[in-house]
């Protein structure tokens, strides 16, 4: 009965993040799946060892009582629900005895050497055998480009994936990086086993005219010096039509309007939306005539001749 280190086989440290060993056994599962290696028996077996690792690490309890055995499985072979006792047991011996503590295998010794049979220790620990007949299917990821118009509205899709046509909807709100899981539409199983899942993973494209900022879109209005002076009527768009806003007397470069409820829908909550901000920009006039110029002067006289008014 040979011992497997699974950290080993899934490239993944001792105290590896449950997170983490997902992972990896994602990406290590999905390059040796059967499906991408025909015929090729020694990517079979690394696939049966992939998910037997996997199996015992992503389960607790299962980690707990193979981190605690460890090489030295095959003293407990015999103990039952007791391993924990006889695994204290042993190590307060281990402690008494004239070595250093040390790798516990010293005490008990190594489990035997060899490739054959990889499955057994599992069978004997875990109640089964982890080179059963079928094998689920890995995971698969895509990524769908929409604009944002279709992530304000909604939408539905279809593509094609594993020569199979799916249908999927993009609900109101969603967002860059959303991730949509499709229940048993990733990669087939080995002989009947389940399939895997399919996880969409939405890519709002760029927008010339709005920047999202949670469910606030954020636009920038140019404004002409004399709108900013006097106050005016600015044409502003929206995702769902144009609108006419009213620019305050005296506005700066920077001054922001915020037209409630002109943002996104809320992912969660379609009924509720963000704001649209508006952040002005004024123009300053170029190339003045000399008529214009003038009156500018004018203007700048006046203003210094203007006492100031105190509050």
């Amino acid at each position: 009965m040979n011992y497997k280190d699974y950290y080993k086989i899934l490239g993944v440290s001792k105290d590896a993040s449950s997170k983490e060993i997902k992972k990896a056994y994602r990406k290590l599962a999905g390059k040796y799946h059967p499906d991408k290696n025909p015929n090729d028996k020694t990517a079979e077996e690394k696939f049966k060892e992939l998910n037997e690792a996997n199996e015992v690490l992503s389960d607790k309890e299962k980690r707990e009582k193979y981190d605690t055995l460890g090489s030295n499985w095959d003293a407990y072979q015999n103990t039952g629900d007791n391993w924990r006792e006889y695994a204290n047991q042993a190590n307060q011996r281990g402690r008494n005895s004239k070595y250093s503590q040390g790798d516990p295998s010293d005490i008990f010794g190594q489990g035997a050497a060899g490739g054959e049979d990889f499955s057994s220790f599992f069978e004997t620990f875990f109640g089964r055998r982890a080179n059963q007949s079928s094998f689920s299917g890995g995971d698969t990821k895509a990524e769908m480009p929409i604009t944002l118009l279709e992530a304000y509205k909604g939408s539905k899709r279809t593509f094609e994936i594993h020569n199979e046509k799916l249908r999927i909807t993009i609900k109101p709100g969603s967002y860059d990086g959303l991730q949509l899981k499709i229940k048993g539409k990733g990669q087939k199983g080995v002989k009947g086993g389940n399939r895997g899942d399919l996880y969409i993973i939405v890519k709002v494209q760029p927008d010339h005219r709005f920047k999202r900022s949670g469910d606030n879109l954020i636009y920038n209005a140019d404004v002409d010096l004399y709108t900013a002076l006097l106050g005016g009527k600015i044409n502003i768009p929206t995702l769902t039509g144009s609108l006419h806003i009213t620019v305050p007397k005296n506005s700066n470069t920077g001054k922001t309007l915020r037209l409630k409820g002109k943002g996104m829908p809320n992912y969660r909550k379609p009924s509720t939306h963000g704001d649209l901000l508006v952040k002005l920009n004024v123009n300053l006039p170029k190339h003045l005539t000399k008529q214009e110029e003038n009156l500018f002067k004018e203007l700048q006289q006046l203003h210094k001749k203007e006492p100031i008014k105190t509050n």
